[in-house]
């Protein structure tokens, strides 16, 4: 019986030895990642983006910015000059970036594509060759993704989609080299709500999307996932409409006639705003199942009670509970409360979705342009391809190298009335991680191999 006894001891003292040598050895590796230290990011509380100004007279690195600023959709590129401002004004405060032997404060330089393909192609060339900007962000639409990244295939310039998702924009047929899309992509969204939603008792879906690729693909990846995790699930009903729509009764007439119990879009501003509110007008209270679907004045709008139980799959959330997310929530909310018009309404209120992803996204960015050591589009590529990268959240974002998309871990939240976040609107609360096996951006065998690291 001793014998044994001290057996067990010995085998428990050999297994936790083990452990700790197995934990070890993932924190070391971990620590050799870099990533967002918010510790280390400026005293934000004199940043406001409504006021922020191009540093003058040094050495920049130029980025072009492409969205629309003016036109329906106008909202777009007022969210992603913030978040391009916040990190700049933090990078620059600390000196800039260090490329070419030297540091260099950034530079946004602004396209307004109206929203438009044509005017989209335009302002790329533009940003291209009479601005000679170092490198291309944006676009909100995968439409128009795919016209700049043409573009910044012609003209050799590292060109960032940070938010726009359709596959088909870096499959085979589209790839180039110069894209990169440090977001997550239509089909890691829909299998990560469809995961989501097999522990839920819903089981009636009406898909609703914007008719053009992304809305397509999107609606296909979420049949696709509802057979691989709620195979009992059905749909009972799927329509798409035209962008910057005006008028969603029509649409969620039917929606009342279908017997759904889920609403399930990716529909995007000004759209997704405006369907909430129809819903919920018509007396359809139904959860939308979104990504974009996270405005606050819209969920102020409409009344707290109305919001809650709306469901957001994301690469970012504000709810997440960890020391590093909750450290920069507040420092976001804090550099806010001194912004102004148009940004000093609850829709800014706090980093939501985009705001925090496309945040991370740009210290990844710059965290890649420095340590490749110059903007040369070769040189970045070469050190983009398969990195990793710690964000916000303290997770791990991996670029893959084959087709640059990311592998990370997802959230879906679930909007809560009363939360800690808004007074007099549902927003983030309960948040469900969900694990990158399970919502993976499939890799076209047409670029499988393509680079070996």
């Amino acid at each position: 019986m001793m014998r044994e006894v001290r057996f067990s001891r010995v085998m428990a003292a050999w297994c936790l030895t083990v452990a700790l040598v197995f934990c070890c050895g993932i924190m070391a590796a971990n620590a050799d990642v870099p990533g967002v230290d918010v510790s280390k990011i400026s005293d934000m509380t004199k940043f406001n983006p409504a006021t922020y100004e191009n540093p003058s007279g040094v050495d920049t690195i130029k980025v072009g910015l492409i969205d629309a600023f003016s036109g329906p959709a106008a909202g777009n590129g007022q969210i992603y000059w913030m978040t391009n401002a916040f990190v700049a004004y933090d990078l620059n405060a600390r000196g800039g970036v260090m490329v070419d032997g030297k540091r260099k404060m950034i530079e946004i330089v602004k396209g307004d594509n109206q929203g438009k393909a044509a005017q989209t192609k335009k302002v790329s060339e533009k940003l291209c060759l009479e601005d000679k900007v170092d490198l291309l962000w944006g676009n909100s639409g995968s439409h128009l993704c795919l016209i700049t990244q043409n573009v910044a295939k012609k003209y050799k310039t590292v060109y960032v989609n940070p938010h726009s998702q359709s596959e088909s924009t870096m499959n085979a047929d589209n790839f180039n080299r110069y894209t990169f899309r440090p977001c997550l992509t239509s089909t890691q969204f829909a299998h990560a709500m469809a995961y989501y939603f097999k522990t839920r008792p819903e089981r009636k879906f009406y898909i609703l999307n914007q008719d053009y690729s992304f809305g397509h693909d999107l609606a296909e990846q979420f049949k696709d996932g509802l057979k691989k995790y709620v195979p009992d699930a059905t749909i009972v009903g799927e329509s798409f409409h035209p962008l910057f729509l005006k008028d969603f009764a029509p649409y969620v007439t039917k929606i009342t006639a279908s017997d759904a119990e889920v609403i399930f879009t990716g529909d995007w501003k000004p759209d997704a705003e405006n369907l909430l509110k129809t819903t919920r007008q018509l007396g359809v209270n139904l959860p939308v199942a979104n990504i974009y679907v996270t405005d606050a004045t819209a969920y102020k709008a409409i009344g707290g009670p109305a919001g809650v139980g709306c469901v957001n799959v994301f690469d970012y959330t504000i709810s997440l509970d960890r020391p590093s997310n909750n450290a920069f929530v507040k420092l976001f909310h804090e550099s806010w409360k001194g912004w102004t018009h148009p940004y000093n309404t609850v829709q800014y209120k706090w980093p939501g979705t985009v705001y925090g992803q496309t945040i991370n996204s740009n210290y990844w960015l710059y965290s890649v342009i420095e340590r490749a050591g110059t903007t040369d589009a070769d040189k970045v590529i070469e050190t983009w391809e398969g990195d990793q990268f710690r964000v916000i959240t303290g997770g791990i974002m991996k670029m893959r190298a084959d087709d640059h998309q990311i592998i990370q871990e997802l959230f879906a939240t679930v909007y809560e009335f009363p939360n800690k976040f808004q007074e007099d609107a549902a927003y983030c609360g309960a948040v469900t991680v969900i694990p990158p096996e399970f919502c993976q951006a499939p890799l076209d065998p047409g670029l499988k191999g393509r680079v070996t690291k």
